[in-house]
């Protein structure tokens, strides 16, 4: 199927391909973000996550996906946001936005994934999805919401 544009897509009806987790894990006015080195997002800057993968609930996913990316385990993740991402090459995927108070472990690197603390008034929204500056600011007031998003290229699969 080919998508133009969002209002081309049936929302209603809208099947996902994938689905999959993000979280932002704050410690008071900041952040903890990675710099994706690998994989869906290769170079850009955002909260961890990824696929969920076989009988995980996503609040399993979210804290794999933390450990496996950045050493450290998200307390208490509640979900605040949903994703809903379209390609016009038709990978779909329905993402599942949490955030934590805070963590415990030790924050490391990773093969895939360099984390930081940044302050979130100097969150670089130019190193992110296009997309994520609009919706972004919601999380960071713990707001719920739900957001519809197309990309016009291919965004890749592992």
């Amino acid at each position: 199927m080919s998508y133009k544009n969002l209002s081309s897509i049936d929302w209603i009806n809208w099947q996902r391909v994938e689905q999959g987790t993000r979280i932002y894990i704050f410690n008071d006015n900041s952040v903890l973000l990675i710099l994706k080195k690998r994989g869906l997002g290769a170079g850009k800057t955002n909260g961890p996550g990824g696929r969920i993968e076989n009988d995980e609930t996503p609040v399993d996913c979210v804290v794999r996906e933390t450990r496996e990316e950045m050493g450290v385990c998200p307390v208490k993740p509640f979900q605040v946001g949903r994703m809903c991402h379209q390609c016009t090459d038709g990978y779909s995927m329905d993402v599942s936005i949490f955030c934590s108070e805070s963590y415990w472990g030790n924050l490391r690197s990773s093969d895939e994934a360099e984390p930081s603390l940044i302050d979130v008034s100097k969150i670089s929204y130019e190193e992110m999805w296009p997309t994520d500056r609009n919706w972004l600011p919601l999380v960071i007031n713990r707001q719920s919401f739900t957001v519809y998003t197309l990309y016009k290229v291919k965004i890749g699969i592992e």
